[in-house]
């Protein structure tokens, strides 16, 4: 299962509340019961009609079933702190989850 994340934040922020996020998103892929995770932002490829580089940043969490991805939702200590420490700082945020075809 793939939790895709995108964040467009607030253009306000101070270079503090962004350093903030960044470092707070940055921990999210570390936890340990992930397949795997990355966080980023926009790739500088060409602009293409496909392409949407208007988000700030991303995240994509992998994990081995649904049951770790509805703990992480309703019961990670990490994901809440995430969500707590940085709500305030995002205007947007859209959320694709996936599921393998097999």
């Amino acid at each position: 299962m793939l939790h895709n994340v995108y964040f467009w934040l607030k253009p306000d922020l101070t270079a503090e509340q962004r350093a903030t996020f960044e470092s707070e998103l940055a921990l999210l892929p570390k936890i340990s019961y992930l397949a795997s995770g990355f966080a980023g932002k926009p790739a500088p490829t060409e602009k293409r009609p496909v392409t949407d580089h208007s988000f700030s940043y991303s995240i994509s969490l992998r994990f081995k079933t649904m049951e770790e991805h509805e703990f992480y939702q309703k019961d990670c200590p990490d994901h809440k702190r995430f969500v707590d420490t940085c709500k305030t700082f995002w205007e947007r945020v859209v959320v694709y989850d996936s599921s393998s075809l097999s």
